[in-house]
């Protein structure tokens, strides 16, 4: 519309006029409707220039949620491949605790500590024990501490004088934990 009235008025700059006065109407009126057409223009580059802002931020927005969840979900993967690692080896963990068990009950059980066969039998459990280690198994400690049923099971009950209840008196079979997770409970003897 806009466009139609300034062809009109650039016509009717170029029609002969009697008066000086219609010249001088058709003047101001051409001038006025390319304010209006600029204007328009103005209002329209405005909006378009908007709305593509909003695109950006709306893509910006997008692009941070989708670093953030990757980020996210690499760090459980992570976190999920370690936990399946660690407890990967409780199997086998748990299948060495009686090993360990038994070379101390050999160990006990010889009275000569100078021994070949002794100072063999005591590194051999040194360096299981050691192997172990390094991959998270540990021994829980019980004597003298205070009875915790998330890591001690108690078989049996003393009333010992000068001990506080519910301490571990006696530990019947070590127990060992995995990291945090426990293998096998610590058997104790606990006062009452």
């Amino acid at each position: 519309m806009y466009v139609l009235e300034k062809n009109n008025c650039k016509n009717e700059e170029t029609k002969e006029t009697k008066s000086t006065e219609d010249v001088e109407e058709v003047k101001v009126s051409c001038e006025e409707t390319e304010g209006e057409t600029e204007n328009v223009t103005d209002i329209n580059d405005k909006i378009e220039e908007k709305k593509l802002k909003d695109e950006i931020a709306d893509m910006n927005d997008k692009y941070q949620r989708l670093q953030a969840e990757y980020a996210n979900y690499r760090r459980r993967t992570n976190e999920e491949k370690e936990t399946i690692g660690i407890f990967a080896n409780q199997k086998i963990m748990s299948e060495l605790i009686p090993v360990i068990d038994n070379m101390e009950r050999a160990l006990d059980s010889n009275s000569d500590k100078e021994s070949q066969v002794y100072k063999g039998v005591e590194l051999v459990h040194k360096q299981l024990l050691d192997a172990l280690a390094k991959f998270g198994l540990s021994e829980i400690e019980a004597e003298g501490c205070d009875f915790d049923p998330n890591v001690h099971q108690a078989v049996m009950q003393e009333n010992i004088e000068g001990v506080e209840p519910n301490k571990v008196v006696m530990v019947l079979q070590k127990g060992y934990k995995l990291n945090d997770k426990v293998v096998r409970a610590t058997m104790v003897k606990v006062s009452c």
